[in-house]
C-alpha cells in the first residue's frame, strides 16, 4: 500500500477527530486571512483617500474629524467657515489648487457633497464619466459608482435630498428627538419642506474610482445656498481642499490659517496617520487573539496525532515486523498531520476570502474602505508556510516516539 493511501485511510478511519482538527486549522487560517486583508485594505484606502490634497481648511475643532469628513465622508463636519477663506487660499502663492466644498445633506443615507468640478480633474486626471456629463448648473449631480449601483440611479433621474448625514424618516426622527416645542417643530418642518422642494437631477455617473468618492453624490457648491435660500452675505462653505505647491508652502499656509476666526488648516497625512495608529493598536489586540487561536490549532493537531499513535501502536509494530523501515513509519505519522493541516489550510483560505467578499460592501458603506477579496499577497505565503510548519512540528513528537521504539516492543504494547 502506498504511503498516501495509508495516510488517507488512517485519517478517514478517525474521521470525527480529523474533522475537528481540520475545522480548528480552517477557522484559525480564515481569521488570519480576513484580518490581513482588512488591515491591508485600510492602509491602502487611507493612503489613497486624500489624493494630492495634503492640506484641508475648515472650522476649528478636531483635525481628524475634519479630514475624515472631507475626504472619507465619515462623521459630521466641524462646522462652516466664511467663503472668504477660499479667496484667501487661492491668493496665496504657496497654493497650487484650492477647491471649495459644502456638505450636510444626504440622499437615502449617502452624502450630498457640493464640490467644484475641477477637483475631479486635479485628483483623478483625465477620468471620464461612466455615462452622462459633469454637472454645470445648480441641482445637477454626478453620482458615485457604488451609490448608482446600490440605489439604481441612472442619468436623468430626479430626487430630493434630506438634511443631515443620515436618512431618517419623520416618525423615527420625532421618536429620536423626543419632546420638541412648537417653534422647533415648525422649524424642522420648514427645513424638511425646503429640502423636499429642491430637486436634483442626475447628470452623470462616475466610474469606479476605488476611493470613498464612490459612495457619495456630488453637485455644485451653491446647492446648500439654493436649498436654504441664503443671501450672499450669509453664504459659507464647509471646507477648502488644498493642493500645496510645496511642502514648505503647506507649512506656511497652515501657520497662516490656524486660529484665525475659528478656522484651522489640517495636514491630511497626519490625521490619517493618527487613525492608522489607532487601527494598529486594535490590530495588536487581534494579533494576540490570533496567537491564541494558532496555539489551540497546534494543540489540536498534536492531541489528534497522539491519539492516532496510541491507537496504531500495534499496526506500526506489524509494519515494522513486515520489513517497513523506521523512516516509513515516521513519514506515515507526519504525513497524517500534514494532510490534516493542509486540508484545514485550504479550507481556511477559502473561508477567509469568502468572508472578505461578504463583508466588503458593509465595510465600504460604513468607512469607504474596499477589501479586495480576491487579492493574494505575500502575507498569504507566510500564512501557508506557518500553518504547514505548525502541522509538521505538532507531528514530530508522536512520530519520533514511534520511530524510536523496537518493533517487538511496539507489537507487544
Amino acid at each position: 500500500m502506498s504511503l498516501f493511501r495509508l495516510t488517507l485511510r488512517n485519517v478517514l478511519h478517525r474521521r470525527f477527530l480529523s474533522l475537528l482538527t481540520v475545522c480548528a486549522v480552517a477557522v484559525t487560517v480564515a481569521f488570519i486571512v480576513l484580518l490581513t486583508l482588512s488591515r491591508d485594505s485600510v492602509e491602502q484606502g487611507a493612503k489613497q483617500g486624500y489624493g494630492p490634497f495634503d492640506l484641508v481648511i475648515g472650522a476649528a475643532g478636531s483635525e481628524t474629524q475634519l479630514v475624515l469628513n472631507t475626504f472619507y465622508h465619515i462623521g459630521a463636519p466641524n462646522g462652516n467657515i466664511p467663503l472668504a477663506a477660499l479667496d484667501q487660499a487661492r491668493r496665496d502663492t504657496a497654493v497650487a489648487e484650492a477647491y471649495a466644498m459644502t456638505a450636510g445633506d444626504n440622499y437615502r443615507g449617502y452624502p450630498i457633497i457640493g464640490l467644484e468640478s475641477g477637483y475631479f480633474f486635479t485628483r483623478y486626471g483625465g477620468t471620464r464619466l461612466q455615462e452622462g456629463s459633469m454637472y454645470a448648473h445648480t441641482g445637477e449631480t454626478i453620482v458615485g459608482a457604488y451609490v448608482a449601483e446600490s440605489l439604481g440611479l441612472k442619468v436623468g433621474d430626479i430626487f430630493s435630498g434630506a438634511h443631515g448625514l443620515v436618512q431618517v424618516e419623520g416618525s423615527e426622527a420625532e421618536a429620536a428627538a423626543g419632546h420638541v416645542d412648537d417653534d422647533a417643530h415648525a422649524g424642522e418642518h420648514g427645513e424638511e419642506h425646503a429640502h423636499d422642494s429642491f430637486r436634483y437631477t442626475v447628470a452623470g455617473i462616475l466610474p469606479e474610482l476605488h476611493t470613498p468618492d464612490d459612495r457619495a453624490i456630488f453637485t455644485t457648491v451653491d446647492y446648500a445656498w439654493a436649498v436654504h435660500e441664503l443671501a450672499p452675505e450669509e453664504r459659507e462653505i464647509t471646507a477648502v481642499l488644498v493642493k500645496p505647491a510645496s511642502l514648505l508652502g503647506a507649512h506656511d499656509l497652515k501657520e497662516a490659517f490656524d486660529g484665525s476666526n475659528g478656522i484651522q488648516a489640517a495636514y491630511s497625512s497626519k490625521a490619517v496617520s493618527d487613525v492608522l495608529n489607532a487601527v494598529d493598536q486594535g490590530s495588536r489586540l487581534l494579533g494576540m487573539l490570533t496567537a491564541i487561536c494558532v496555539l489551540l490549532a497546534g494543540i489540536s493537531i498534536l492531541l489528534s496525532l497522539i491519539a492516532a499513535a496510541g491507537e496504531r501502536t500495534k499496526d506500526v509494530g506489524l509494519l515494522r515486523l513486515l520489513g517497513k523501515s523506521r523512516a516509513y513509519v515516521w513519514l506515515a505519522l507526519t504525513s497524517e498531520g500534514l494532510l490534516v493541516t493542509v486540508t484545514g489550510l485550504i479550507a481556511g483560505l477559502l473561508l477567509g476570502h469568502l468572508g472578505a467578499y461578504l463583508l466588503k460592501d458593509a465595510l465600504f458603506a460604513q468607512a469607504g474602505i474596499q477589501i479586495q477579496p480576491y487579492q493574494w499577497t505575500a502575507g498569504h505565503w507566510l500564512i501557508a508556510a506557518g500553518a504547514v510548519a505548525i502541522g509538521l512540528l505538532s507531528s514530530l513528537g508522536p512520530a519520533f516516539r514511534m520511530y524510536r521504539m523496537h518493533p517487538l516492543a511496539l507489537f507487544k504494547s
